[in-house]
């Protein structure tokens, strides 16, 4: 292409001047497209830099770009110290501020950005991580960066008509505390990249009709243009017009008239080629390879090197591999692979053909046809001597490149879930027999309505001050609340009929059916407001809707909640595996203590007060009320259950799990009982004038019994009624 351009340039010093143009193009096309050749060039994979030197390329449509570190903080070190009786845990996380420039021409923004491989930032804008950033696009007017002028002082510098991007308190810790390996996704313009821009800053006015189809994206690092317009001749041939004004043209185009050479002059001088045909055909001999594949920079496959082949296969013999350094569709590199090889193959078939005199309208660069020679011709170059002017001609492909369907494989991406608020449930359940009975058993259900929740610092309120309590995790609980109002139950057997309807907070949450043998092993656990209650089958409703069916309620000793039933809206939480069970002695043992989460997604703490406290100490309410006639009186007995005993064994006394065993019996209401007794078995003799009495001043009155723990006491059980 450089031959076209000097021999155009040397004619202007007439037929001497375009020889002398002809040889300096050939050693000028030599240099620019041999193998070793400089300029832009194709690399696996750019990350940040901080080396001196390194330039800020010119970012042209959308490309993924490393940049470079141009400004630093030390990392900034923070603790946090958890624990409880057993003894406290420090933990440390480290943070840094830092700036890397991504282009010297202006931005229209960037999507997302990877850290080590992983999404630091997705689609939608969100960190994944803790820490702010801010992007100044490169224009010439933006003010200097508070956090950057904050470190340097007055002397600190704006960068400006540069792209870059600050991140304030990135937190280290997903990147073994190091700043990370960056790469960005940078978006300098809408649609296609134009030669135009590309060529941007020549002192002389240019003419660029040459359009880059295909082009996504494209990355000039400086240097001289003529290297840059090597590399993208490969894909999109360009010509040269050097008349009133330097102009840039798709080489490969066809005008709409093309002429028709005269007929071949004959020669007589010795040494002439074909002497009376005037014409003679070669081919040039094999010496460069057939380019068959292009790699280049798949958008579909986050911006990594593909590779297509030249119909779609590997070709026999040896091929070249064109190396594009832009951003492409598969269907697009395919595509110009395929006119490539074409082009290549077809430019091996040369033609020689004297002319009498030479036409001005023939000149280097012009498709002409040949008379019997089908297709058309480009004149590579031309020699006048004494037996007329010798035009050289090359082969034109016999059509438009094919446009077969492509694809770009497949990639692993990492997921890109916005991140989202973080909603919570923090309760006490019953001991369930496993450790230590004497310690409450508060849990936190932190969730979220979106995959992309990356977990929550969680931490108990009390007296207006927090206390650590460690981090969530990222696994969310399964949490909603009941759809209508739930009746009571006896919470007596299993009700293979009874259904319950539950709004789970995430449409992509699940619940499963299990086997009522398995159930009796614990599975499917979950609290309901109170009570603690176990379901055999899930359907889905649809819309995150789900209908729980055969139902065991009132497990743990929750019966009374059971009983009582629930409201529209009782908050439900599924308890196998996911809810958190937190350090009781950071919470406390006060009254208003509450659990508060804070995640990446929440604009303010997320505070929830503890349900159902006192639940892991409460004793379990006695069953089997008994009353018999002893004399004239009557004799109270019934049954006692032990904390963390949800199953009745057969011939097993369950253990106590109490100081000692105890029972207070009243008479009347359950919080303020006209009488009351305190007995140390299960059960208690009402003499008959006692009776009488307290029948006579009670009338109605209801007789009931609480079993006295270490904490608390039972919920009540009634006895008996007085008539």
């Amino acid at each position: 292409m450089a031959t076209l351009v000097f021999t155009a340039f040397g004619a202007l010093a007439g037929p001497l001047g375009a020889a002398i143009g002809g040889l300096v193009g050939q050693q000028v096309d030599h240099a620019l497209f041999s193998p070793r050749r400089e300029g832009p060039r194709l690399k696996e994979l750019m990350v940040t830099t901080s080396s001196y030197g390194t330039p800020i390329a010119r970012q042209h449509g959308r490309i993924r770009a490393g940049g470079s570190l141009i400004w630093a903080t030390e990392l900034a070190e923070s603790s946090e110290s958890a624990g409880g009786k057993g003894g406290s845990v420090t933990t440390y996380s480290y943070s840094c501020s830092f700036a890397v420039a991504l282009s010297s021409r202006p931005l229209l923004g960037i999507g997302r950005i990877w850290a080590d491989g992983n999404l630091l930032r997705g689609e939608a804008g969100d960190l994944k991580v803790g820490g702010t950033m801010r992007l100044y696009r490169g224009f010439g007017d933006h003010a200097v960066d508070p956090l950057i002028a904050s470190d340097k002082g007055s002397g600190c510098p704006a960068f400006r008509r540069t792209a870059y991007a600050v991140f304030e308190d990135l937190q280290l810790a997903d990147f073994g505390n190091r700043i990370p390996a960056l790469s960005f996704e940078v978006i300098a313009d809408d649609g296609a990249v134009s030669l135009l821009d590309i060529a941007d800053g020549l002192d002389e006015p240019l003419v660029v009709t040459r359009a880059l189809p295909g082009m996504a994206g494209f990355a000039f690092e400086g240097g001289p243009l003529s290297d840059v317009l090597a590399v993208l001749d490969d894909a999109w041939p360009i010509g040269v017009d050097a008349g009133d004004r330097l102009s840039l043209f798709a080489a490969d185009d066809l005008p709409g008239d093309i002429p028709l050479l005269p007929e071949p002059a004959a020669a007589k001088g010795e040494g002439s080629f074909g002497a009376a045909a005037g014409s003679r055909k070669t081919r040039k001999a094999g010496d460069s390879a057939i380019p068959d594949s292009l790699r280049y920079y798949d958008r579909e496959r986050d911006y990594l090197t593909g590779m297509q082949r030249a119909d779609g296969r590997a070709r026999p013999g040896q091929g070249a591999t064109i190396e594009l350094p832009a951003t492409l569709s598969a269907a697009s590199a395919r595509t110009l692979i395929d006119a490539a090889a074409d082009r290549a193959g077809c430019a091996r078939e040369l033609l020689e053909w004297r002319l009498a005199e030479l036409d001005p309208a023939l000149s280097p660069g012009t498709v002409v046809r040949v008379p019997g020679h089908a297709g058309n011709w480009r004149i590579l170059g031309w020699e006048w001597n004494d037996e007329g002017v010798t035009l050289e001609l090359g082969r034109m492909p016999r059509g438009p490149a094919r446009q077969p369907v492509a694809d770009a494989g497949s990639v692993l991406s990492p997921r890109d879930d916005p991140a989202t608020p973080t909603l919570l449930r923090a309760f006490e359940l019953p001991w369930d027999g496993m450790g230590a009975g004497d310690v409450p058993a508060i849990y936190a259900a932190p969730s979220s309505v979106g995959g992309g929740w990356s977990g929550a610092a969680l931490y108990a309120e009390r007296g207006g001050g927090l206390s650590p309590l460690g981090g969530s995790g990222s696994r969310r609980s399964v949490i909603g609340a009941a759809v209508a109002a739930v009746g009571g139950s006896a919470a007596l057997l299993l009700e293979r009929d009874a259904k319950i309807t539950v709004q789970l907070v995430s449409e992509d949450f699940a619940l499963i059916g299990t086997t009522p043998e398995a159930l009796a092993n614990g599975a499917n656990r979950a609290l309901l407001g109170g009570e603690l209650l176990q379901f055999v089958h899930a359907v889905a409703l649809g819309g995150g809707q789900w209908q729980l069916e055969g139902l065991l309620r009132g497990r743990g000793g929750t019966e009374r909640a059971a009983r009582e039933g629930h409201a529209a809206g009782t908050p439900f939480v599924l308890l196998d595996h996911a809810p958190i069970r937190l350090d009781a002695a950071k919470i406390g043992l006060s009254k208003d203590a509450a659990i508060v989460a804070l995640g990446l997604a929440d604009p303010e703490p997320v505070t929830e007060p503890i349900a159902n406290p006192g639940a892991t100490l409460r004793p379990l309410i006695p069953v089997h009320p008994r009353v018999e006639p002893e004399g004239d009186g009557l004799r109270l007995s019934w049954t006692r259950r032990a904390r963390g005993g949800w199953g009745w064994p057969d011939e097993v006394d369950l253990p106590l799990a109490e100081p000692a065993e105890a029972y207070r019996v009243g008479l009347g209401p359950v919080d303020s009982p006209a009488v009351m007794w305190d007995v140390a078995a299960p059960t208690l003799t009402v003499a008959a004038g006692t009776l009488a009495s307290l029948a006579g001043a009670h009338p109605g009155a209801q007789l009931w019994v609480r079993q006295i723990g270490g904490a608390s006491l039972s919920d009540a059980l009634l006895l008996h009624t007085l008539p």
